[in-house]
């Protein structure tokens, strides 16, 4: 009796042992499935905070729900290799917002802020790509900007704008930063003040329409990694800008209270530039205060047929595409969230 009932009782864990084989093999065949199943990465995985943000794209497509989203001639991951990567793309000519001649795949902070109360946004990124053509005299052409603070209220103006800018053919562009000024009365007289980051500011440019200044010497190529941080907190705007291969640059920004409220306050880079176009207004002298303010960030491309005669095939994008009129930036890490007293160190 005891030597049948081992039998049956060996023969049952033999049956055991098989069923939990088989069962391995078939989770083991079923992930695999899976995995080939799947073959979309969406954004929202890459950089989980897309839930607080909306999207334009560069063909005038919204949305509002960019869980699970991606646009494939617009918005989507790549991998390098190594890394995924959110990428944005938009080209020289599409449709874009009711205040802009520029277009943008770009994402838009759903939350709003005052100055006083403060926000912060980061990102990782590289650029890809700017447009190839233009007119080198205008200081926006052959640019991308890859992250803002946009006003709500009042003129709508821009108290920050990061640019990337590369003339065409050179190894190397640059990273500056523009401030927009509230302006006191007539909108139509603002003015954008440039601080260079790495490279030149804004205000460096061509002398006829196809000479190009020359090179910058420290500055950041197509492709090369870099970051921002834009910290609003009481009222100051702190930037720290960050790469591998340069020295970190940081920077403050007083959004209460202005330092251009009359004319003699008008630095000379932007009566140069702007002074001889009517563009010479000056800053209410509580600049931003109290205005409703959000971030964004992407590629809000600033080449367009208008101002900087860009090529854009008649608003095809296909062939912008495949003509390098176009911008692309790629992010790999981002955040959004609330402005913070900034590290004294």
């Amino acid at each position: 009796m005891n030597t049948k009932i081992t039998k049956l009782l060996h023969q049952l864990f033999l049956m055991i042992a098989l069923l939990s084989l088989l069962s391995s093999c078939f989770n083991a065949t079923k992930k695999s499935e899976d995995k080939e199943t799947k073959t979309t990465t969406y954004p929202s995985e890459v950089i989980p905070f897309m839930n607080e943000w909306s999207i334009l794209l560069g063909d005038g497509t919204r949305s509002e729900k960019l869980t699970n989203y991606e646009h494939k001639n617009f918005f989507y991951v790549s991998n390098d290799g190594k890394t995924d990567w959110v990428v944005y793309k938009t080209p020289n000519s599409g449709i874009t917002s009711r205040t802009s001649s520029n277009t943008r795949t770009e994402l838009g902070q759903l939350q709003h802020w005052i100055p006083e109360t403060g926000g912060k946004l980061t990102g990782t990124l590289k650029v890809m790509h700017v447009s190839t053509t233009g007119d080198a005299r205008v200081p926006s052409s052959y640019s991308v900007v890859v992250g803002q603070i946009h006003s709500d209220e009042g003129h709508e103006n821009e108290p920050l704008k990061i640019y990337y800018k590369k003339f065409p053919g050179y190894t190397k562009g640059s990273v500056f930063w523009n401030y927009e000024i509230n302006t006191e009365g007539d909108n139509s007289k603002r003015w954008d003040y440039s601080t260079a980051v790495w490279g030149d500011d804004m205000s460096v440019i061509g002398s006829s329409f196809s000479s190009y200044p020359d090179e910058p010497k420290n500055g950041i190529q197509l492709g090369e990694e870099f970051s921002y941080e834009i910290n609003v907190y009481k009222g100051i705007m702190y930037l720290t800008f960050t790469s591998e291969m340069h020295e970190t640059v940081k920077f403050t920004k007083n959004l209460l209270n202005s330092e251009f409220v009359t004319h003699s306050d008008i630095p000379q880079q932007v009566l140069t530039l702007y002074a001889s176009r009517g563009r010479d207004g000056t800053e209410r002298k509580n600049a931003y205060a109290g205005e409703m303010q959000y971030f964004k960030q992407g590629a809000y491309n600033q080449a367009n047929v208008k101002s900087t005669k860009s090529e854009t095939y008649e608003g095809d994008i296909e062939k912008q595409y495949a003509n390098g009129s176009y911008a692309e930036v790629w992010f790999k890490e981002a955040t959004v969230g609330s402005g913070t007293l900034p590290d004294e160190k």
